[in-house]
């Protein structure tokens, strides 16, 4: 078995709660390294987890000898630096979502991967999650009928940081380094499911705008979009809601009954037919991308295949490249 020797370059909080620790808990699979441009931050994240080896410059991760795999836990600005270097080394890599800050980094990033014949997986773990393939399964089985509508609606409260200083915003909110705001973080999972469920989307447009003034980015997005199989859909987010407005839900609307669900809380998946109503509770495990690491690392070893690569996370990118209007 091909042992899976992992270098990691960032290791802040989604490396802490829902990637890191699954690294090391797939057969033949470590953790070598990790790289933080803080050297406390890398040390520290080392020593916590038992990590031999850090660094605070990631070419010199990337030519550790030691290290043949590397994840890219970094905001998205810098995805396609270092997924370009690693696949140049000849190391596979497994990138956060999105895939980068724009559609046209997508496409270097896939141009690279095919040059060289180095693999680029995505980090688009939530089609792997039990609560998400019991959604499609659902939709693929029928139960609902012929699927004729999609609707995505999505609304939070500002967070307390969103009403800092212009210069302490949080990355997510610096269009440079996120690609956009809130919309860019959180929409890709969106847009990932249901083109894992429906296949690609071919047309979208959006209308943006800030209507709280908080920040410089879009704060309320509107969009709709069509699926290649002429399926119709649309989405609302508004990232400035009231708290009586909360809500995570994705609609899909069939005619022979409707089916709904939570991307974020994992609320029960509603379903509603002829037969009645039904709640399912399906719980997920608790480092939720370890079903899609266990997937890459199989599949770096010869004994899987996994689907979530950069070719098929590009497509969001597009997507919501066209509704905020950069092309």
């Amino acid at each position: 078995m091909k042992i899976l020797k992992w270098g990691f370059i960032g290791c802040g909080e989604v490396t802490e709660k829902k990637s890191g620790p699954a690294f090391s808990e797939v057969p033949g699979s470590t953790v070598e390294a990790v790289m933080s441009r803080s050297e406390k931050n890398a040390r520290r994240y080392a020593e916590k987890h038992g990590i031999g080896k850090w660094y605070t410059d990631a070419q010199e991760i990337i030519d550790d000898p030691d290290i043949n795999a590397i994840y890219i836990a970094t905001p998205p600005s810098s995805h396609a630096t270092f997924a370009i270097m690693a696949m140049k080394a000849g190391k596979p890599v497994y990138v956060e979502k999105p895939l980068a800050a724009n559609y046209e980094d997508c496409s270097r990033i896939n141009r690279v991967s095919e040059e060289t014949r180095v693999p680029c997986f995505v980090a688009y773990y939530r089609r792997y999650l039990p609560y998400f393939q019991k959604v499609k399964q659902i939709i693929t089985d029928g139960t609902i009928g012929n699927v004729m509508n999609v609707q995505i609606r999505f609304a939070v409260p500002p967070r307390d940081l969103d009403y800092s200083h212009p210069e302490n915003l949080p990355w997510r909110l610096q269009p440079d380094i996120a690609g956009g705001g809130y919309f860019y973080d959180l929409a890709p999972h969106q847009l990932d499911l249901l083109q894992d469920m429906f296949g690609v989307i071919v047309d979208a447009d959006g209308i943006c705008a800030n209507r709280a003034g908080l920040y410089n980015v879009e704060d309320s997005v509107s969009a709709c979009f069509r699926f290649e199989s002429g399926l119709p859909g649309s989405g609302s987010w508004c990232f400035v809601a009231h708290e009586s407005a909360k809500e995570d839900r994705i609609e899909v609307i069939g005619d022979k009954g409707q089916l709904s669900f939570s991307v974020f809380n994992y609320d029960p998946i509603c379903l509603h037919t002829l037969e009645g109503k039904q709640s399912l509770v399906v719980p997920n495990p608790p480092y939720v991308q370890y079903p899609l690491i266990k997937s890459v690392i199989e599949h770096l070893q010869g004994l899987g295949v996994c689907s979530c690569t950069s070719i098929s996370a590009t497509p969001v990118n597009w997507v919501m490249d066209r509704i905020l209007g950069k092309f």
